[in-house]
């Protein structure tokens, strides 16, 4: 049987499906659908895990899943943080623990500093854990009076060391702060078949989406993630506009989605490495200016990427709403939609 064809618009409805905004759903939940969100931006990934949970999810109840446990946030994949599940998490890091394992090793090296330092940073963090969990400056100060340099960087990537190890991780709060914690990952009975599972979650969390953008989004090679996904269960292959993806069985285009608002480093642009079924150049660009990596705030009508926005500075908030910045036309009913949208918008 020929794979069912959609248009560029039916397959961003059916990703508008996929990623469940505003799904009846906790922090928690919302998350083991999507597997992982990208989180070096710490305000911009609670953000991202409150517009995919339940309606009238607050921040705070982001914060406070964090707190019991069921999320944390740590170094992935591809070098860089994620907030996930801590079952997730351990089983990411099995597949691509290793490799950044090396790479943060050799970025040591670079910086002249022994890999003996490395587990004498452990040995410290774990002393310094054992008692609860630590902002990072007291343990960065643990480790500057055990003779550790943290400058240039050296602390950085002593403590992406630790959380790919897994040895430590973000966990609860205290206020803004987002604190780190010890202890052993999560276990993991099968791994394999955990992982193929997971690859599943992106797919259907993500799709219509290409197998070589899964293989991006994990840092993995293309050829045994291709593989991998013709054996997951639970999904289907789709033609959309004659490239070949896959996508959760069965699920339909939502109906016309309006303005929706996006955080920064969201995972509508950053869940696949190929950004044009839902972004012209210019809107890449506006959102990426410069290609600078730093992805701002995004506005979505019906799925694609119109501009950006922005919050008000921190003193002007209480008396402002949040602006944005149009790069491409939008209809008048569309317009006043995001006059709408920014003035509700919840999280700030």
């Amino acid at each position: 049987m020929e794979p069912r064809s959609l248009t560029a618009a039916q397959a961003r409805r059916v990703r508008l499906a996929a990623h469940g905004f505003g799904a009846d759903r906790s922090p928690a939940e919302a998350m083991r659908a999507l597997v992982a969100m990208q989180g070096q931006d710490l305000p911009a990934v609670l953000r991202a895990i409150a517009i995919r949970s339940a309606a009238g999810t607050t921040l705070a109840d982001v914060r406070d899943a964090f707190g019991r446990g069921e999320l944390v946030r740590s170094w992935a994949m591809r070098g860089t943080l994620f907030a996930t599940t801590p079952r997730d998490l351990a089983i990411l890091h099995a597949a691509t623990g290793e490799r950044m394992r090396r790479q943060e090793l050799r970025m040591l090296r670079d910086r002249e500093v022994p890999e003996a330092v490395g587990a004498q940073a452990a040995e410290v963090a774990a002393d310094a854990l054992a008692a609860g969990p630590l902002a990072r400056p007291a343990l960065l100060a643990a480790w500057e009076a055990a003779g550790i340099a943290t400058s240039g960087g050296h602390g950085y990537h002593l403590l992406a060391l630790l959380a790919i190890e897994q040895r430590v991780r973000f966990g609860p709060f205290d206020g803004a702060e987002q604190l780190l914690v010890g202890g052993p990952p999560a276990a993991v009975a099968d791994p394999a078949a955990a992982h193929l599972d997971l690859l599943a979650r992106v797919v259907a969390s993500r799709g219509p989406i290409r197998g070589d953008d899964v293989a991006w989004w994990t840092g993995l090679p293309k050829v045994p993630i291709r593989a991998a996904l013709a054996a997951a269960p639970g999904l289907e292959p789709v033609l959309v506009e004659g490239v070949p993806m896959r996508m959760r069985a069965g699920l339909e285009p939502l109906p016309r989605d309006g303005v929706r608002l996006v955080p920064a480093f969201d995972e509508w642009l950053l869940g696949a490495a190929d950004r044009s079924l839902v972004a012209s150049p210019a809107a890449l660009a506006a959102v990426v200016p410069g290609g600078n990596g730093v992805f701002r705030p995004t506005v979505l009508v019906d799925g694609r990427v119109v501009g950006t926005w922005s919050l008000p500075a921190a003193r002007a908030r209480a008396g402002g709403d949040p602006e944005a910045t149009l790069v491409e036309p939008v209809p008048a009913a569309a317009s006043r939609a995001l006059e709408r949208a920014l003035a509700a918008w919840p999280h700030r």
